[in-house]
Parts: C-alpha cells; structure tokens; sequence
C-alpha cells in the first residue's frame, strides 16, 4: 500500500508571498498616483506663481551697502595738538573731532586786527586834514573876495585922479602912487585867487586818499575776517552724523590742508547700489518695491523701493571707458546701477554696514502696461 508523502511546508509559504505581493502592488500603484497627483498640483501652484509672480521678478547679486561717507580733512595746516574721537566712534553732527595748533593764527587775527585799527586811524587824520583844508580854502576864497573888493576900489581912484593930474589939480606922484597901489591889488588879487585854487586842488587829494583809506580798511577787514576763518578751522567739526573710520590722525602728527585724517560713515543713512544687467531693467520703474537678502542677516528679508537710475552704464563713468569702434569687437552685457531705499527700523540698521554683499528682487509687474503701451508705440503696421 502505497502511502502518500506530505507536500512540502514551502510550497504553501511560496502561495502566501505570491498573494501579499499581489496585495502590495496596487498599493505601490495608488502611492505612485498619489505622488504624480502631487507632483502635478505642485507644478501647476509653480506654474501658476511664476505667470502671476516670478516672471515679473529681476534678481541680482551683484548689489553692495552704501554710504555717502564725508572724508574729513583740515582746510589749513599745523600740528595737531588734540584727536577727539576714537576708532569706531558714534559722532553728532557738529561734534569737534581734532584740533591744531593755534598759536600762529591767533597771532595772524591779532596782527589783522592791528592792521585794521591802523587803516581807520588812517581814516580819521584823512578827515580831519580834509576838514582843515575846507577851513583853508574858505580863508582864501575870503582873502581872494577882500583883494578884488581892494582892486576895485584902486582902480576907482585911479580913474578919478586921472583927469585931474591933466588939469593940474592933483600932482604926477600923487596919481603914480594910485596906480602902484592898483597894480599890487591886482597881484594880491591873483596870489589869493592861486591859493584857492591850491586849497581846492588838496582837498580833492585829501578825498583820494580817504578813499584809498577806506579801500585798504576793507582789505585790512577781509584779512580780519581770513584770519578768524583760520582760526576756527584749526578745530575740525563732524558735518554729519555717524560712527568714525580709517583713523589715521595721530597727537603731534603735522598735517597740510586736504590731508585725510578720518572718515565719518552715516551709518543711519544707507542705501541699496544694484547693478542690474541691461536685459533687466526695461520693466523697472522708481517706486518699484524690492526684497533685499542680506549675506550677513540670514533668513531675514528686508524690504526697499527703486529709488533712482544711473544716467548711465557703469562703463561710461570708468576711469577708462572702453571705446568699441577700435580693433575687435565682443558684446559684453552691460550693467546699470539703481539705487534702492532700504525700509526697515533702527535696530536693523545698526548692524547694517556698507560694503555688504546683498540678493535683490524688484517686482516689476507694475510697469507691464507702460511695457505694452511703449510696444505699441513703436509697432509699425
């Protein structure tokens, strides 16, 4: 009798995994739709935000912090005898950074005013020379009327002795001795009439140099005022407000007008350069709002609005513009320079600092009418 072998355990364990693998393939299938479904709204959320949003977007990197920093340097030259301030230093504005020395220009407005109490005294014995030459010249104007009021009175008696010397009522002498007297009126008359003459001739020249006095006393005055001006600039003031920088003033250190000693950096007062290239700002516009990524503030976003453009590529204002029209010629994508105002608090912009690399997006989508408009201005049909 024949007896039957039991079937082998592994064939029912092979029937179970064909079964449960049969099980996992529709779910792999319903994941594989469920991730394509995703992938797909995802696509069409991305889609439909760059048509809405991102086509609009220009984005640069090429964008750094600026400061309209002021150079501080003296207008006149001397040792400096004080430095106010230290490296990094928070400064108002007008607030004293160094000081000269000022002992010679101290010396320079007093000698000024020396100079200038010399021309008015100057100025006073003029006038009181021109007052004693009117007196003068009315003293000869006078003695000029007495002489021909003489004359005339000789010349009288000369007339009326006359006819009688020719009848012999009056002697030769007596008519001779008339005529002398008339004679030396006459020349009297003349030397008064010269003196007065005299006397007005100085006192137009006494006038000239009153004037010529007063001239030099305006000399002598803007020399004062040269010399006050000197002094004050031996003291150097901030003319705005912010933190110091590139120090290099130094106690003893002797300085010409126009040497640098410091600069003051408006800290407070930053902006946004960024170089866009030119396929880039046909759509931007002033007003234009930006997203800036600081390097140095990561993960934060801040906010500003297109404020102005360069005139021009940042080519035509290098040191040496390039000039295309010689030898070989490779087009090169230029750069324009807008400038962004940076919106945000002070407690973000004290750790703002120019010079720091920047991200920005500007939103361009306001300009997309003006775009359209400007596309058919220029269609020719």
């Amino acid at each position: 009798m024949a007896v039957t072998a039991p079937a082998p355990a592994h064939g029912g364990e092979s029937n179970e995994a064909s079964g449960e693998a049969a099980q996992r393939k529709p779910s792999r299938r319903r994941l594989l739709i469920i991730v394509g479904i995703i992938a797909i709204v995802a696509g069409l959320v991305w889609g439909l935000r760059w048509w809405t949003v991102g086509r609009f977007i220009e984005t640069t990197d090429d964008a750094y912090l600026q400061a309209d920093s002021v150079t501080i340097a003296p207008k006149v030259a001397g040792y400096v005898t004080e430095v106010l301030v230290a490296d990094n230093q928070a400064v108002a504005a007008g607030a004293p950074l160094a000081r000269l020395d000022t002992r010679q220009y101290q010396a320079s407005l007093d000698q000024a005013k020396a100079t200038l109490d010399a021309r008015a005294a100057d100025i006073q014995r003029a006038e009181a020379e021109l007052r004693q030459q009117q007196a003068n010249a009315d003293q000869a104007k006078a003695q000029a009327d007495v002489s021909r009021v003489s004359l005339a009175h000789a010349e009288d008696d000369v007339r009326r002795y006359q006819p009688l010397v020719a009848t012999g009522a009056e002697t030769a002498e007596r008519l001779a001795s008339l005529v002398s007297t008339r004679d030396q009126a006459r020349a009297t008359l003349a030397a008064n009439l010269a003196a007065a003459r005299s006397a007005a001739t100085q006192i137009g020249a006494t006038q000239a140099q009153i004037v010529q006095a007063r001239a030099q006393m305006e000399a002598a005055d803007a020399q004062l005022n040269q010399s006050k001006l000197d002094l004050n600039d031996t003291t150097l003031y901030s003319p705005l407000a912010g933190r110091v920088g590139d120090r290099s003033v130094r106690v003893g250190q002797y300085v010409q007008p126009g040497t640098r000693l410091m600069t003051v950096v408006p800290v407070q007062s930053l902006y946004l350069e960024a170089n866009f290239k030119e396929t880039q700002v046909g759509r931007m516009r002033v007003g234009q709002p930006a997203t800036l990524h600081v390097d140095a503030l990561k993960g934060t976003d801040l906010h500003g609005v297109v404020e102005s453009f360069s005139p021009g590529t940042g080519a035509q204002f290098a040191l040496l513009p390039p000039e295309n029209a010689t030898g070989n010629f490779t087009k090169i994508v230029q750069r324009v320079p807008v400038r962004i105002r940076i919106d945000t608090g002070p407690q973000t912009r004290e750790v703002l600092l120019p010079g720091l690399s920047v991200t920005v997006d500007v939103d361009t989508k306001s300009a997309t009418d003006q775009s359209k408009r400007i596309a058919a201005e220029n269609r020719h049909d």
